[in-house]
């Protein structure tokens, strides 16, 4: 809460706007903004607060105050005192003592939504920064906003999914000269307010508020290596190196193997993480450490403020190491139980992606990073399930990339995806038959590591990369007034989107059930060449879940005798898809293309 005194300052900016007393980092930098607000001397008195320090910079129009929050603080308004230009209030808070922070783990399943593409909740916030929607184009605004996904948490909760996860929801303004249209969400201008044409910071809490209400979690997109070209300080920058390259665009090579490449030279390292992606998103250098304590305080304000209960990090590995580290174990200290997902798009490689999971058994160094996105298991996924294949086992490149899992810290903290906002959607548009569907969504949920769906998978949304980005973030049907069809509803779909969604839907909700499945050991046998099978368990204790998956496209018979080493001495399992009871005793008998997933008795 900021208020003028009767003496006002030119000062437009305070970021961040409050904060709280009781952290366990005493520390808060306050980014003030104003016309030649550093020759100003400041002065404050507040019991248990202290002025470590102001830092000046090259622009007189920025002040850097270091404040010292006492664990003897306690909640209220202080007053900054600039010298003769008047004075300015700044609050701390009480600590919130309401849900969130809780983190997200194996026993969760995430649920991606793009909001700008999901549901059109509230007509009054469409046109702003004069843009109107355009549905009629992929690269528009179609309107989607946070009261939309607001409307739709009961569907959520039928559906069966634990955790929402938001395509970042903070402001994008129009940005460069051909106004490039953000509506992903990817070009933040202002790191604390969320963008208006999906609502406001008092919505966005109270949605949050209402996922936790249906025992449910949200995990909010953040982006530290870049910003959108239209952020409030590109007209006036802070530093002379507040950003990378900052004379202008330069790309950057996105040779992510050279960060971890023992053998490259710093040049080619800097080449990947100090380039720009496009020239509508200006790199951020996190080796000014004014910029590094901002960003880091920014990620946790929005969890104290919000109460989220998890962050995805973009381009993870396209920032500076060194702030990633620390901030990864700065928001960890604070929220012990929170956890972290960075995106690491290495796709050829188990070890790669290992290399950037804390306490990594491949690299030397500390990335305090708890989860990372499986983009190597997501690759054999669409290799061993190409629609175009013939292939009698393709079990095989599934299987020898969870055979690596050695190289893993942590094999329960990977996230794991069939497709998400930025791939191809796993289903083709030619697809009539369900059968690798339904296999592909049983592996995904049976397997180690914390699944993920993509909006829309559930009622066999299509899209291909090809074809640009907007073909894969289409419309939920259903989410606009005067859409033919509501896919929300049983009525609203076909009858092939019911038999997905009822199939979805049961697996999810039984997954909630099974302690063995999200949290049990996992145990494979190496896929059949004969017969085209893999077989795999998950066990913990006395809950064992066998799971039988049939790549053929004819009938086979397997051997109970053979995997007698993980059923012991079960004689029948219930089948959780047809709920039937199955003998386990002389034969098994699995359909063409089939899967059987079997709790044991």
């Amino acid at each position: 809460m900021l208020s003028l005194s009767t003496k006002a300052l030119e000062i437009t900016r305070m970021e961040p706007a409050f904060w709280w007393v009781g952290m366990k980092n005493p520390e808060l930098q306050i980014l003030v903004y104003g016309k030649d607000i550093a020759h100003s001397e400041v002065q404050l008195e507040y019991p248990g607060v202290r002025l470590k320090k102001t830092v000046r910079v090259e622009n007189p129009n920025y002040l850097f105050i270091y404040l010292e929050i006492g664990k003897e603080a306690q909640p209220g308004v202080m007053n900054l005192n600039f010298g003769d230009g008047g004075t300015k209030t700044y609050e701390l808070k009480a600590r919130s003592t309401a849900a969130g922070a809780q983190g997200f783990d194996s026993s969760d399943v995430l649920y991606l939504v793009m909001p700008d593409r999901f549901a059109n909740g509230d007509a009054s916030n469409d046109v702003w920064d004069d843009e109107a929607i355009n549905r009629n184009e992929s690269f528009a605004r179609h309107g989607g906003d946070l009261a939309g996904i607001n409307a739709q948490l009961d569907y959520f909760n039928d559906l069966g999914v634990t955790t929402l996860w938001l395509n970042p929801v903070l402001e994008n303004k129009m940005n460069g000269p051909e106004k490039y249209k953000s509506y992903h969400g990817y070009a933040i201008t202002d790191f604390y307010q969320v963008d208006k044409r999906l609502g406001t910071n008092e919505e966005y809490c109270q949605l949050i508020e209402n996922i936790h209400q249906r025992d449910m979690k949200i995990v909010m997109d953040m982006i530290f290596n870049h910003c959108g070209s239209r952020h409030w300080w590109m007209d006036d920058l802070p530093c002379n190196d507040w950003l990378n390259h900052q004379d202008g665009f330069v790309s950057t090579t996105h040779n992510l193997y050279t960060v971890m490449d023992i053998h490259a030279p710093q040049s080619e390292i800097a080449a990947l993480t100090d380039g720009w992606f496009v020239p509508s998103m200006p790199d951020l250098n996190q080796r000014n450490p004014l910029l590094a304590d901002y960003l880091i305080q920014n990620s946790i304000w929005w969890i104290e403020y919000a109460r989220i209960d998890g962050i995805r990090h973009d381009t993870h590995p396209y920032a500076d190491f060194d702030f990633l580290s620390r901030w990864c174990s700065r928001v960890m200290e604070e929220y012990p139980n929170f956890n972290i997902v960075g995106e690491s798009w290495y796709a050829a490689s188990s070890a790669s992606l290992a290399w950037w999971q804390r306490n990594s058994k491949v690299n030397e160094k500390q990335t305090n990073l708890k989860t990372i996105m499986d983009f190597r298991l997501m690759t054999a996924y669409n290799e061993a399930f190409d629609i175009r294949s013939t292939e009698n086992n393709p079990w095989r490149k599934l299987y020898e990339v969870i055979a690596q899992d050695f190289v893993y810290k942590d094999v329960d903290n990977l996230l794991i995806f069939l497709d998400n906002h930025d791939t191809s959607r796993f289903l083709k548009a030619e697809e009539m038959d369900l059968s690798r569907y339904k296999q592909a969504l049983a592996f995904l949920l049976t397997t180690r590591g914390i699944p993920q769906l993509y909006y829309g998978t559930e009622i066999l949304m299509t899209g291909e990369k090809e074809d640009g980005d907007g073909d894969l973030r289409k419309d939920f049907p259903g989410g606009w007034s005067g859409d033919p069809a509501s896919a929300f509803t049983a009525a609203g779909r076909t009858d092939l989107q019911n038999e997905a969604f009822d199939y979805v839907r049961k697996l999810l909700q039984w997954r909630k059930t099974n302690p063995a499945v999200d949290k049990g050991k996992l145990i494979h046998y190496a896929p059949d060449e004969q017969t085209g099978c893999y077989v795999y368990a998950r066990i913990k204790e006395n809950d064992c879940v066998l799971i039988l998956l049939n790549g053929s496209d004819k009938e086979q018979t397997l051997l109970p005798e053979k995997y007698r080493e993980v059923m012991g001495e079960a004689v029948s399992g219930k089948e959780i898809i047809s709920g039937k009871t199955m003998s386990l005793q002389e034969k098994i008998i699995v359909p063409a293309k089939g899967t059987y997933i079997i709790e044991l008795k």
